[in-house]
């Protein structure tokens, strides 16, 4: 009867995260599955993305930099997830024309002036990356890897220039990319004229450009002309960076047929270049944790198997009286904790984050979410945050009642408003720091304004409603024994039961399921690499749920065992303390992997890996608690209390 009330629970969260998927499923877009077609001359437009700076981590327009502009600058549809990422794309000056190669043509004539020189040089010393995009491909530069034969890694972006000696001068001088020369692959239909683009690389060079008379708009260029068979293959006289300096950007194009069809473009962007050390280091952490896992389950059940029989093999009150172990405490391991209301909120705002993560995944794992929709995972993820609202109130709601607690309203209020609140002050902070930098990171007022909307206009009535079901339409949860009337005094307890202790030791295994997976996602997200291996992450992540749940049920075994059964906190922080592993984890990383040097992009770097460490810590600690809450009213039930 015990667990009757446990399993609708369960069966009425499976109905609301099926709705939640059917609901979601239709809302997203997969830019690319209708291939468009090509005829020979048709225009190709290329768009312009972000400055980029693994250095900085501060995303500046295109346009902030005074590259050759067309006529109208207009910007292109963007969706939530592009705009808190600083995607800004825009129209540009490049035209080409479908498999007609161009050589030499002029985008513009730039005179360079203190201020546009003193930009252009900051940018290259904080090596900043140009991004464009052709048919929802971005712009790559291929680099051939010196350590293997005829392997290529390709780089997001060309650098706007480089600083370095020439001409035997000791001084270090800035250079300009100012000559690009782009290859557009294309995979041709054998029976018609169409073609599809399957690949948009480049090769950035400096050249200072030459040429005779007065500049006008037929003048020749004599250090890039077709005609007399002068094409620009090198860098040895690249166009310094200095005021009053004369900089003409040029362009070339060449199509390049490929035999990638268009289904299997993103492949080339995909591939990591150690990926052989990728997937052995995800395997073999795998396999740890599986083994350890393993070993875990089999003494558990082994020695809970033994417990409850002699327990349930005593007969006479002598042999009950002399009872020991974790039988002792059953009738105060029920006994709600301090700080239950707390506990409430946090275990349903976890519920809400488990959710959110499980529903990604999948859609992830099954290809929804690829990086070709750009801002698409993050889009998503904010949206199932938003509507798995309702299983958050709903959680805590049921949690709360169980407490015999009567004011569901309190609740409901607190799952719904304190961590976003938190989250949000954090990232309005740091906003206003990007604000100052005048970076297009900066997510402006009225995406502020709907990300508020979505919070307060349906998150939090979601989360009501979820908990005015499970308030008002379920009975409380029945605890498996009674709770005595007073309190039971807890023995003094060894220095390895120590609850910071005990704590400090549950977030390892936890932490050491992830940490692997863990440093390819840190660096997607900061060295501005894609991530698109979903299959093995949702192994992981199903392999951290296991291993959350499997050291919280040792933890709490060994604390009941030592007759103390204050368990509801320290379960949740048992799994919840991996977060601060994970957290230093993030510090280590900052100073051994990134380059970053200015005090905002620092600032920047911890306060967003302090959110992602919060995060981690409420989804991981529900996990813990909802793992030692099933297994304290399992073992329980089980055993014969006089």
């Amino acid at each position: 009867m015990a667990r009757e009330p446990l399993a609708r629970d369960l069966c009425i969260s499976v109905f609301i995260c099926i709705l939640l998927i059917t609901h979601q499923s239709t809302c997203f877009y997969l830019p690319g599955v209708a291939p468009e077609d090509f005829w020979k001359g048709d225009p190709l437009r290329v768009k312009v993305n972000k400055l980029t700076s693994t250095k900085t981590q501060l995303p500046y327009s295109y346009y902030s930099l005074p590259y050759c502009r067309p006529k109208h600058i207009f910007d292109s549809a963007e969706n939530l997830g592009e705009v808190l990422r600083g995607d800004r794309i825009e129209n540009s000056p490049y035209v080409f024309k479908m498999r007609e190669p161009q050589l030499c043509n002029v985008a513009c004539r730039l005179i360079l002036d203190e201020k546009t020189a003193k930009e252009f040089k900051e940018m290259i010393d904080d090596e900043y990356r140009v991004n464009m995009i052709l048919d929802n491909l971005p712009l790559v530069v291929p680099i051939r890897r010196l350590d293997q034969e005829a392997s290529v890694v390709y780089l997001h972006g060309f650098l706007v220039g480089l600083k370095g000696q020439y001409s035997g001068i000791k001084e270090d001088k800035y250079f300009i990319h100012n000559h690009l020369a782009f290859v557009v692959k294309y995979h041709r239909d054998p029976e018609l004229e169409l073609s599809r683009i399957v690949g948009f690389e480049v090769t950035p060079f400096s050249i200072k450009h030459e040429y005779e008379g007065k500049w006008n708009e037929n003048t020749r260029l004599t250090t890039c002309d077709p005609h007399a068979k002068k094409l620009v293959t090198s860098s040895e006289s690249p166009q310094e960076v200095e005021d009053k300096k004369e900089i003409i950007f040029t362009y070339d194009v060449e199509f390049e047929a490929s035999d990638v069809k268009w289904a299997y473009r993103w492949d080339t962007y995909l591939l990591m270049a150690d990926d052989q050390i990728h997937w052995f280091s995800i395997v073999n952490s795998l396999m740890i944790v599986l083994f350890l896992s393993g070993m875990v389950a089999m003494i558990m059940l082994r020695t809970l198997y033994r417990d409850i029989s002699k327990y349930n093999q005593l007969e006479t009150q002598e042999e009950a009286q002399e009872e020991t172990g974790w039988k002792l405490v059953h009738g105060d391991v029920f006994r709600p904790p301090s700080n239950s209301d707390l506990l409430c909120v946090y275990v349903g705002t976890g519920v809400q984050f488990f959710g959110m993560t499980l529903v990604t995944m999948m859609f992830a794992a099954l290809g929804f979410l690829s990086p070709s929709n750009r801002g698409g995972l993050m889009t998503a993820m904010l949206l199932l945050w938003v509507f798995m609202g309702m299983l958050a109130g709903y959680a805590s709601a049921r949690l709360y009642k169980m407490f015999k607690g009567t004011e569901w309203k309190k609740i409901s209020f607190g799952t719904a408003f304190i961590f976003p609140a938190t989250a949000f002050a954090v990232f309005f902070v740091l906003n206003a720091l990007i604000w100052g930098q005048k970076s297009s990171g900066a997510v402006p007022f009225q995406t502020m304004f709907a990300l508020l909307l979505l919070w307060f206009g349906i998150s939090f009535p979601l989360v009501f409603v979820g908990g005015f079901v499970g308030f008002n339409k379920k009975p409380a949860i029945e605890d498996p024994v009674k709770t005595n009337k007073i309190a039971r005094q807890i023995p003094e307890q060894a220095w390895y039961m120590n609850y910071v202790c005990s704590i400090l030791i549950g977030g390892i295994l936890p932490f050491g399921a992830v940490f692997i997976e863990l440093f390819f996602i840190l660096t997607s997200i900061w060295l501005h690499q894609f991530y698109y291996i979903f299959g093995f992450l949702f192994i992981v992540f199903v392999i951290l749920i296991i291993t959350c749940a499997e050291i919280t049920i040792v933890l709490c075994y060994f604390q009941l065992c030592s007759e103390d059964y204050n368990w509801w906190w320290r379960s949740y922080l048992t799994s919840g303390s991996s977060a601060l592993y994970l957290f230093l984890y993030a510090v280590f990383y900052f100073f051994t992997k990134l380059e970053i040097s200015k005090p905002i992009s620092g600032i920047l770097y911890f306060g967003y890996m302090l959110l992602l460490s919060y995060a981690f810590f409420v989804l991981t600690g529900t996990i813990g608690f909802y793992a030692c809450f099933w297994f304290t009213r399992l073992i329980y039930s089980s055993v014969k209390i006089d």
